[in-house]
């Protein structure tokens, strides 16, 4: 069970800190909307920003287990890490207008499948563009 631990343990925690950020995200947003009444479009900005900078952390030191050794490569990182999500962020936008306002779902079925694609195309983004392993050209300050 270890070795199955360890041949997928990238995929494994990515999935359970994406679960956890899906969990920041839905808090959030549906906090905002009960809570402080707003509208679903400021809720879903509100909750990606916060759930961004959660996934950012958890990605950045336990997924992929990055080893930045500079700020400048640090700052990098997470430049890249909130263009990609913003970059996701315009499709679940999209998403949950279309899937909202067009057709008329509820907010719990849209935010799920748009969560559900969102995961997909952020682990691609930060496997293979931003938390690239053997960086052939480290940063220099």
């Amino acid at each position: 069970m270890l070795k199955l631990f360890h041949k997928y343990r990238e995929v494994l925690l990515y999935l359970f800190f994406g679960a956890a950020t899906t969990v920041v995200n839905y808090l959030v947003y549906f906090g905002a909307l009960d809570w402080l009444h707003w509208d679903y479009r400021p809720s879903n900005v509100l909750a990606w920003f916060l759930s961004v900078l959660f996934a950012f952390f958890t990605n950045k030191f336990f997924v992929f287990q990055s080893k930045t050794t500079t700020a400048k490569h640090f700052l990098k990182e997470g430049l890249l890490f909130y263009w990609y999500r913003a970059l996701s962020f315009v499709i679940d936008m999209g998403m949950m207008i279309l899937l909202i306002s067009g057709m008329h779902w509820s907010d719990f079925a849209a935010k799920t499948l748009t969560q559900i694609v969102v995961i997909a195309m952020n682990y691609f983004f930060s496997k293979f563009l931003i938390f690239k392993e053997n960086d052939p050209t480290p940063p220099v300050d």
